[in-house]
């Protein structure tokens, strides 16, 4: 399958300079006190980052955690738990944590700064991003908001790929460059062979956590 990738960008100075905004899947399981108990989607996400801070990008990165009310902030919907573990995993100077900036959208399209304050060789969290009202039924002028924001769209997060969503659908529809990053690009990559060249005997696995949404059940 033919598609723009994330590390051919960054190969080819393509992203040096440039506002580089990531989705990535960020949606970890966390406790009733809210500490993540489990940080293996946090983990995958980090060479993504990694390959844009290293290619000289302005770096801004959102996830949807759990399933919040749109419009409705609430601190249990918080990336901020993420926002600490993503700075322990990033390292210096970012051990602390990475800057987590709420109300994002109302940034975008401002005529007077270009969008988020984050520099070259920077990176930012922005919070939840299914708190923005019209996210997940892919509102285009939510959108165009958020895509006026990057130079580049990179898509890291396979699991909500599917999903026809402002930040999984709408922004690739406008952003200047929309492409792949490593995450997205391994699971494509994948498919493409399984599909035109599979190996033999074949045998196919269809699993996932709504079984009732995969398989009939009689």
């Amino acid at each position: 399958m033919n598609v723009i990738r994330f590390s051919d960008l960054c190969a080819n100075g393509s992203a040096k300079g440039k506002r580089v905004f990531i989705r990535a899947d960020l949606n970890v399981p966390q406790d009733d006190a809210g500490n993540i108990t489990e940080d293996t989607r946090i983990r995958a996400s980090v060479p993504c980052i990694q390959m844009a801070l290293a290619a000289g990008a302005a770096v801004m990165v959102t996830s949807h955690l759990g399933r919040p009310t749109e419009g409705v902030f609430k601190p249990e919907d918080s990336l901020a738990p993420v926002a600490r573990r993503l700075g322990e995993l990033l390292g210096h100077p970012y051990q602390n944590g990475v800057p987590l900036i709420a109300n994002w959208v109302d940034s975008a399209g401002n005529a007077d700064v270009a969008g988020i304050t984050v520099a070259p060789g920077q990176v930012v969290l922005l919070e939840n991003c299914r708190i923005n009202k019209g996210e997940k039924k892919n509102n285009e002028d939510l959108a165009r908001k958020m895509a006026a924001l990057c130079d580049i769209y990179v898509n890291d997060a396979f699991g909500t790929a599917h999903r026809a969503e402002g930040t999984t659908y709408g922004m690739a529809q406008f952003a200047p460059i929309a492409c792949a990053g490593p995450l997205l690009a391994a699971e494509i990559d994948a498919i493409g062979k399984a599909l035109a060249a599979p190996k033999r005997p074949l045998v196919a696995i269809v699993a996932g956590s709504k079984v009732s949404t995969k398989l009939t059940i009689l």
